[in-house]
C-alpha cells in the first residue's frame, strides 16, 4: 500500500479523499487542513462519507512531510494563490513526495512553463527525488487525453472542438465565480479569466500538447470572448443573488491556428442561470457536460456528463480530475523521479476497482 496523504478538504479534497480510500494500491494516512475549525474532524467526516476513516485533519504540514510520506494529492486551490499554492507543492516534491494536483495550470505542460513556475520544481525534484503530475478536467482530460483517443477513431482530421458548457450556479467556489470569472459584476468590468493572454496562460498549455500529440506545428494561439447580461434578476441556490443587468454568461475560445486556420479549439460557455445567452450552446440537461467534437470523416462527438454528491454536475467534473490524478499515483511512485504531463501519464482501465463496494 502506498502512503498517500490529501492536503485540503474543499471541493477536490472531498473528493480525493474517497479516490483514495477507494483505490486499492493506496492507503490514506493523513490528511492536512488550513481552517482550525476542521483540525481533530475524521477524514470520512470531512469527505461527506457516513463512515469514520479513523485518519484525523491536521494543519501541521511539517510534522506531515517529516513522514516522508509516498504519496500528495495537493487538493489546495491555486486560481488566487498561486505562489503560495507552489510553495506548498515543491515543499511536498522536496519531501520525496509524488505529487498530483490541479492548481497551477501552467505546469499542465511543463515544457513550456514559466521558468517561476518550472524552476522551482526542478529544484525540489533534485533536492528530494519526488515528482509532479498536474492535471484536471478542463483544463484537463476534457482537452488532452479524450480528444486525442477520439481522433484516433478518425479517417481524416480537420478540427478538433473541445467544450466546457456550464451553469456556473452549482460551483461552490465564490471567489472564482464571483471574482476571477465575473458573474455578477459590471459590464464595464472585464473579468480577470478574460484579460489578455490569462486564457492562454490557462488553457494555452492544452493547446501545445494535442498539437504535440498530432504532429502538427501551431502558427499561433489565438484568443476570442463575448459576454451577456442578465435580463432579469436571478437567485440560485448556492451561489446568491446576482442582480439584472450584471454578467449573467461568457463565452470564450483559445485556438490552437495551424496553417492559418483554426484547428485545435478549447470552448468555454458559461451561464450562472440557465435564461442567460440562450442562444449560445447548451447542455444536453441545461446543467452542465463536456463535449469534444472531432470534425471531419467520419464527424465524431461525445458528451461526457458526470455527478457527484447528490447530482451536482460541477461536483461530478471535480470528482473526474480526481480520478485522473490519483488514479496516477501508483504510476508516478514507480517512474523516476520528475515533471509530468497528460501525455506522459497512461490512463488506464479501473483494475481493481470493479464491484468495489463504494465509499
Amino acid at each position: 500500500m502506498i502512503p498517500t496523504v490529501v492536503w485540503g478538504t474543499g471541493n477536490v479534497g472531498r473528493a480525493a479523499i474517497r479516490a483514495v480510500d477507494a483505490h486499492p494500491a493506496l492507503e490514506l494516512v493523513s490528511v492536512i487542513v488550513h481552517n482550525p475549525a476542521k483540525v481533530g474532524r475524521d477524514a470520512g467526516e470531512l469527505a461527506g462519507l457516513d463512515h469514520a476513516l479513523g485518519v484525523t485533519a491536521t494543519d501541521d504540514v511539517g510534522a506531515v512531510l517529516a513522514t516522508r510520506p509516498a504519496a500528495v494529492v495537493y487538493a489546495a486551490s491555486g486560481d488566487v494563490r498561486p505562489d503560495d499554492a507552489l510553495a506548498d507543492i515543491t515543499r511536498a516534491v522536496a519531501a520525496g513526495a509524488a505529487v498530483v494536483s490541479p492548481a497551477l495550470y501552467p505546469l499542465y505542460d511543463h515544457r513550456n512553463a514559466p521558468a517561476e513556475f518550472r524552476d522551482p520544481v526542478l529544484a525540489a525534484v533534485a533536492e528530494g527525488g519526488g515528482s509532479l503530475f498536474a492535471s484536471g478536467v478542463d483544463p484537463g482530460w476534457g482537452n488532452d487525453v479524450l480528444p486525442l483517443l477520439l481522433s484516433g477513431l478518425g479517417t481524416t482530421v480537420d478540427a478538433i472542438r473541445c467544450q466546457e458548457i456550464f451553469d456556473y450556479s452549482t460551483y461552490d467556489q465564490p471567489d472564482s465565480v464571483r471574482d476571477l470569472v465575473g458573474m455578477g459584476r459590471p459590464m464595464d468590468d472585464e473579468p480577470m479569466m478574460l484579460w489578455p493572454s490569462v486564457p492562454t496562460m490557462v488553457w494555452g498549455g492544452q493547446i501545445r500538447m494535442m498539437a504535440r500529440a498530432l504532429g502538427v506545428e501551431l502558427d499561433d494561439i489565438r484568443e476570442t470572448s463575448q459576454r451577456r447580461a442578465l435580463d432579469t434578476t436571478v437567485t440560485t441556490r448556492t451561489m446568491g443573488t446576482f442582480e439584472a443587468g450584471t454578467q449573467g454568461a461568457i463565452r470564450f475560445e483559445v485556438q490552437g491556428i495551424v496553417e492559418g486556420e483554426p484547428r485545435i479549439v478549447i470552448e468555454h460557455v458559461t451561464r450562472i442561470h440557465p435564461s442567460c445567452a440562450p442562444d449560445w450552446p447548451t447542455p444536453p440537461d441545461g446543467a452542465g457536460a463536456h463535449r469534444v467534437i472531432i470534425e471531419g470523416r467520419p464527424r465524431i462527438e461525445v458528451t461526457v456528463e458526470a455527478t457527484d454528491e447528490g447530482e451536482n454536475r460541477s461536483a461530478g467534473g471535480n470528482a473526474t480530475a480526481v480520478g485522473r490524478l490519483v488514479g496516477a499515483i501508483d504510476w508516478l511512485v514507480a517512474a523516476e523521479p520528475g515533471l509530468y504531463d497528460a501525455l506522459d501519464v497512461p490512463l488506464r482501465p479501473a483494475v481493481g476497482k470493479l464491484g468495489r463496494k463504494q465509499p
